[in-house]
């Protein structure tokens, strides 16, 4: 009779060694949870404008807040993280980037772009309508 192993019924995050790839996996599941939680905000903004000045008023006021700036960058970083996520899993679609080195830089470019084009836009924006 031969001595049974113990092992995890199925695999788990314990069993697995993080990888930059996982990592962003997760991360892509995570701000398109967050988009919804935006969206709403987004659509509170909208019927806020449609109810009136007293309305927009009270929107504008959580918006233009450090805490709603806060927030807005939040989505904004979301979004553009997971478009060029979006993007890198296009590109495997396709057929192409599934090398160790690509997969890395994809990985890598989809991470530092989101940041980048996020601060190219708020940059932007403070540039050309400031806040209000």
């Amino acid at each position: 009779m031969t001595s049974r192993i113990e092992r995890p019924l199925s695999p788990h995050l314990q069993v697995y060694r993080w990888t930059l790839t996982m990592a962003m996996s997760v991360l892509h599941r995570a701000t398109g949870a967050a988009l919804y939680a935006g969206t709403i905000l987004m659509a509170w903004g909208l019927l806020a404008a449609a109810a009136g000045p007293t309305g927009f008023a009270t929107f504008k006021a959580f918006i233009g807040s450090w805490f709603g700036l806060l927030v807005l960058f939040g989505y904004t970083w979301a979004l553009v993280y997971h478009l060029l996520s979006g993007i890198r899993h296009l590109i495997w679609d396709l057929g192409y980037g599934f090398g160790a080195q690509e997969r890395f830089a994809l990985s890598r470019l989809a991470a530092i772009g989101s940041v980048v084009l996020t601060l190219a836009i708020w940059v932007v924006g403070f540039a050309v309508g400031g806040v209000r």
